[in-house]
């Protein structure tokens, strides 16, 4: 007993590979309209740039970073704005259409048939996922570019930050979306997530905030996703962005492990 499955627990001989055509068959499903769904996701934070970070940039003028480096407050949101289309290109594909294929379309169940196992599953899912995020932080470097807010190095080397930040939502997404029981669930975390938009050092540095608030402020996932992309596009890395990177790459981890065990005990009950 114990010779026939050890080697199935600790094989991964050909998984990349049935990861893989669990992407292709996303690809293969979509539809032309969608390319609207996924061009619409890329215009909120886009707007929220020009609003707040120019507009209302400029009534407040300047703003010191804690490195003391001096921005203009446009350059100060729009990292943060990178952080927020990452995260939302990212959550969108791994909550309700995740949900969607697990709940209401079995599409799971039947692909267990075949040889792909849960952790699979929530590999190509995420991967999918990673490939709208991968799109939205391409295109809103090149805006941030155009207006003269970072230079084009420095979108060079936030681009795959940018990317890890959507598989940290991804894969935290994903895991979450395996204990929903219905849509109704997906407005708290609706809220949750605007929740995160606005207290993560997204229009105010982390500094402003009483010392318990700025506390819980720099724990969230969001905040760690600004701060990376700010520290690269805006003030220059450091020992922070470190652990920045350390924190983002252990939720990527642990949602996919979440999201594996979770998806494994409803699919196979």
């Amino acid at each position: 007993m114990v010779s026939v499955v050890l080697p199935r627990l600790i094989s991964f001989e050909g998984a990349p590979r049935r990861s893989a055509s669990v992407t292709e068959r996303n690809i293969a499903a979509l539809r032309s309209a969608y390319w609207l769904v996924l061009i619409s996701g890329f215009f909120e934070p886009l707007l929220y740039l020009f609003s707040i970070g120019v507009g209302v940039g400029a009534l407040i003028g300047d703003i010191t970073l804690p490195t003391g480096e001096v921005v203009t407050y446009a350059a100060f949101v729009a990292p943060a704005m990178l952080a927020s289309s990452a995260m939302t290109g990212a959550l969108s594909e791994t909550t309700f259409n995740f949900f969607g294929k697990l709940k209401y379309m079995k599409l799971y169940d039947g692909i267990l048939n075949t040889p792909v196992q849960p952790f699979e599953i929530a590999l190509g899912e995420l991967a999918w996922a990673m490939l709208r995020g991968t799109l939205y932080s391409a295109a809103f470097l090149g805006v941030m570019v155009a207006m003269d807010l970072t230079t084009p190095a420095r979108a060079l080397a936030a681009f795959p930050a940018a990317v890890l930040v959507g598989f940290a939502f991804g894969a935290l997404g994903m895991a979450l979306s395996t204990y929903m029981r219905s849509w109704q669930d997906f407005d708290l975390m609706g809220s949750i997530q605007f929740t995160l938009f606005l207290f993560s050092g997204t229009f105010v540095p982390a500094e402003a905030y009483p010392a318990l608030l700025r506390w819980l402020v720099e724990v969230t996932p969001l905040y760690r996703a600004v701060d990376l992309l700010r520290g690269i596009s805006a003030s220059g890395t450091g020992w922070l962005q470190l652990v920045d990177v350390l924190y983002l790459v252990a939720a990527t981890g642990l949602g996919l492990m979440v999201a594996a065990r979770r998806m494994g005990r409803l699919l196979y009950r």
